[in-house]
């Protein structure tokens, strides 16, 4: 299909869209479809089935996981109702912002019940429940609703009234379904592209992870001789590792605590990073989300870490799928879910950081739940290890080869998540250019 400008166009009145074509009218949203019906026009026996959507099942951009569903005896008054054909558009933050919304279709027996985090706008005649969807998941129509959310921090949300006087565009019915098919094929286009470069992800991260592994474990001289050892994760080393030492005779190890949360001068003003787990999302740490005082650190249990220092995390919910590493590059302070490792002069802090990488699969069977259902890596468990230990100059030569290789894989990733993000922002773009008027679908 060839995109074009259209031959003229008319001044809207409205702030957030300067014209239309000629030919569109502008009409505020309740003329053109009802907002929030209600489940009392529903005439159904209370044992029929009907889809269940919570706030994940409904994607951005579109689609519903429709693998849920519920008797309507069972479903309480605190849900949002929607049928066949309606469009629902999430109203908190950060849904909103991030394009969640879908055209119901596929629904069991016609009818769902979802999150109260939904508004749902049902077409009348003069709207196309296509054109509609798209209209709703524009760049435009999001950023406008944006400007009037409402509320505090990560409550805010988009209110009905937003929704009822937005003055929209509106195409005759025909060319809106015209522009409804350009925008399913295209999409689908601009998302299976989508689809096949974000899969290259999982399968680089996987190509690093094992290169990792197989390093740490078997050196980056594959012709030396190996020799069995009794280690569980690890049926043979090179010959001339040592696997001969429990992990706790070869570093130190410094805890954590939180300072009390009710005591400004431990916080306010604070420039000594206190690192807890929500920080351990890189492999360095040069800062954290939180910072203490020097007060904290003389009046409490907190205990200043130096650069070099291997942090881990012991205690955490995050032990349930990864087993984050990180290297301290300035002085930090750490919570009680953490434990701060310093290597002795045997063994270098960046080979043991790519070493429990490495290991991490082996590190997470080890992980237990408390009673309270936190996961839990015990000091117990992890400080009687046996880990392969390679001469200092070998340690340094597998160092210095995976920061080569990783940080070449680490590159080709962020192309391709570089490339995915300029897809998204090109569909985005394709969407509000088509639902406003700014280029034509012939």
């Amino acid at each position: 299909m060839k995109q074009t400008a259209y031959s003229s166009y008319k001044p809207t009145g409205a702030d957030w869209l300067e014209k239309v074509p000629s030919h569109w009218d502008m009409k505020r949203l309740r003329f053109a479809a009802q907002i929030n019906p209600l489940a009392s026009e529903l005439r159904c026996p209370p044992d029929t089935l009907v889809s269940f959507v919570p706030m994940e099942a409904v994607g951005e951009y579109g689609g519903l996981a429709l693998d849920q569903e519920k008797p309507l005896d069972e479903i309480g008054s605190g849900y949002t109702y929607f049928r066949e054909g309606d469009v629902v558009v999430a109203k908190i933050t950060p849904c909103f912002e991030n394009g969640k919304g879908a055209l119901a279709r596929g629904l069991t027996n016609g009818i769902a019940f979802g999150t109260t985090e939904l508004h749902v706008l049902r077409s009348r005649e003069n709207i196309d429940p296509g054109f509609l969807f798209y209209l709703t998941v524009s760049d435009a129509f999001r950023d406008m609703g944006e400007a009037h959310m409402y509320g505090a921090g990560g409550q805010k949300r988009v209110p009905e009234l937003f929704i009822k006087d937005l003055r929209c565009p509106l195409p005759p019915k025909e060319e809106q379904r015209a522009i409804a098919r350009f925008l399913d094929t295209k999409v689908a286009q601009i998302d299976g592209l989508i689809k096949r470069r974000a899969g290259l992800v999982p399968i680089l991260i996987e190509k690093r992870r094992a290169l990792i592994t197989r390093s740490v474990t078997k050196g980056v001289n594959t012709r030396v001789p190996v020799r069995a050892t009794k280690i569980p994760y690890l049926p043979s080393v090179p010959a001339h590792w040592r696997t001969d030492t429990p992990l706790k005779y070869l570093l130190s190890t410094v805890g954590g605590s939180t300072p009390s949360t009710g005591d400004a001068r431990y916080w306010v003003e604070g420039d000594i990073p206190w690192v807890s787990p929500k920080d351990m999302h890189v492999t360095e740490i040069h800062s954290s989300e939180d910072c203490v005082t020097q007060e904290a650190l003389t009046e409490t249990a907190l205990k200043l870490i130096d650069p070099g220092a291997v942090l881990i995390v012991v205690r955490g919910m995050i032990l349930a799928h990864s087993f984050p590493v990180a290297i301290t590059r300035v002085p930090v302070t750490v919570n009680q879910d953490m434990k701060a490792l310093i290597p002795c002069r045997r063994l270098q802090p960046e080979y043991l950081a790519y070493l429990l990488r490495g290991l991490s699969s082996y590190l997470l069977s080890l992980v237990e739940t408390s009673a309270h259902g936190t996961k839990a890596f015990r000091t117990d468990v992890w400080s009687r290890l046996i880990l392969p230990e390679p001469p200092i100059e070998e340690q340094l030569e597998i160092v210095s080869v995976l920061d080569r290789e990783t940080a070449a894989i680490d590159d080709q990733i962020d192309a391709i998540n570089r490339h995915v993000s300029a897809l998204q922002e090109y569909r985005a773009a394709v969407i509000t250019a088509a639902v406003t008027g700014k280029i034509k679908v012939v």
